[in-house]
């Protein structure tokens, strides 16, 4: 990793950009840098991938925040465990039930009585994130996550105890967890529940600990993961893949594995909902006189005909040639809105056909004109 450039000097942003900065940096050089615009140049595409590396770790919050910590090293896949241990609301409310006294059932907010701590419980949602290109949004495709999943124990099956042995049933609590102690006041015998201090609320007692494990029964390792993401997705959605997160307590089944989706963005086209748009520059006479042209589309060039007399700012709409609808038939539209661009640094030579083709027009070949003015005229009268 040592030989990498830091992705803040590959995007060419300061160190504590904003996520609108580094988004409008990556747009600017991957436009630059696009293998489209240099076919053949080694050079332009491995810097386009580099600047494609740096914004995927930037733009999520996650690993920008670790590798603004530890650098490259802390976004490698092979770095560290990953984050901290899952959060499993049962054992939220095993630990509220050791500080209450009963009050909290093992399920978290259950009623007065705790659940059996050896029912099954399912597991918690896993996380992951993928980044994606504009085209890989709009057409599905097919990737890749690394994520870190809490797992049965493979060495003792979930059971906490070594291999070849077994957990015994707590002789204190009879396997359920909790005592109970009765006491009398002057306003009668008052009953109270606690976890059970031989076995510390479990209800079992395992006297040979697996050594992979600890005695947990689930152990957490990373893991790559094939996901397929339809068509149509958008920036900042969640596929929610059930029965892929953390394995559950006691034979309980697998939570689910949330993937969060950022798209990158493209250098050409916008998104807004399922259409696409961009502005396309014509020239001068092609906008007075028509022309035939050719316009990038997400399924390539396509010929395209400009009316004549199409005015800046007109919006042309090609149909079915933006984003499909996501899980249902249907396909927005393709919007190039019009750019007129006036020509610089004429010649003499154009300069006089200019002003003779000028000279040669009247009000009636401009309508937005004649009609300013004929306005002015009503207001000064």
């Amino acid at each position: 990793m040592a030989d990498k450039r830091d992705f803040y000097e590959v995007l060419g942003v300061q160190k504590g950009a904003t996520d609108d900065e580094i988004k409008k940096a990556y747009r600017k050089m991957a436009k630059e840098y696009h293998p489209d615009l240099h076919p053949g140049d080694a050079a332009a595409e491995a810097k386009f991938k580099e600047i494609g590396e740096a914004y995927e770790v930037l733009s999520d919050p996650q690993k920008k925040a670790r590798y603004d910590q530890y650098g490259h090293a802390g976004v490698d896949p092979n770095f560290g465990g990953g984050y901290g241990g899952d959060v499993d609301f049962g054992d939220i409310g095993d630990i509220f039930s050791s500080i209450f006294g009963g009050g909290f059932g093992g399920g978290f907010g259950g009623g007065g009585r705790r659940q059996n701590p050896n029912a099954p419980r399912r597991g918690s949602d896993a996380a992951a994130s993928v980044v994606i290109s504009f085209e890989e949004a709009a057409k599905g495709c097919k990737k890749k996550v690394s994520v870190q999943r809490i797992v049965t124990c493979p060495d003792c099956s979930g059971s906490g105890a070594k291999a070849g042995t077994s957990p015994t049933t707590c002789p204190e609590c009879g396997g359920s967890g909790q005592v109970t102690r009765q006491q009398r006041t002057p306003f009668g015998v008052m009953q109270t529940q606690s976890p059970c201090s031989r076995c510390q609320g479990r209800g079992r007692i395992i006297e040979n600990p697996c050594p992979t494990c600890g005695s947990q029964g689930r152990i957490r390792q990373p893991e790559q993961m094939g996901i397929n993401i339809p068509a149509g997705i958008d920036d900042g959605q969640v596929i929610n893949i059930p029965g892929k997160g953390n394995a559950g307590v006691n034979g309980g089944p697998a939570g689910d594995l949330q993937v969060q989706v950022s798209v990158r963005p493209h250098p050409l086209f916008e998104r807004d909902g399922f259409n696409i748009w961009y502005e396309f520059p014509i020239t001068y006479a092609q906008a007075a006189l028509g022309a035939q042209v050719d316009i990038p589309t997400l399924d390539g060039r396509m010929p395209f005909e400009i009316k004549p007399g199409t005015q800046p700012g007109d919006i042309l709409r090609v149909k079915d040639k933006g984003i499909p609808y996501i899980n249902r038939r249907g396909t927005g539209d393709l919007l190039l809105k019009v750019v007129v661009e006036v020509p610089k640094n004429l010649s003499k030579e154009q300069q006089k056909l200019l002003r003779a083709f000028d000279e040669a027009t009247g009000d009636k070949n401009y309508q937005k004109r004649r009609s300013f003015f004929e306005k002015l005229k009503d207001g000064f009268r």
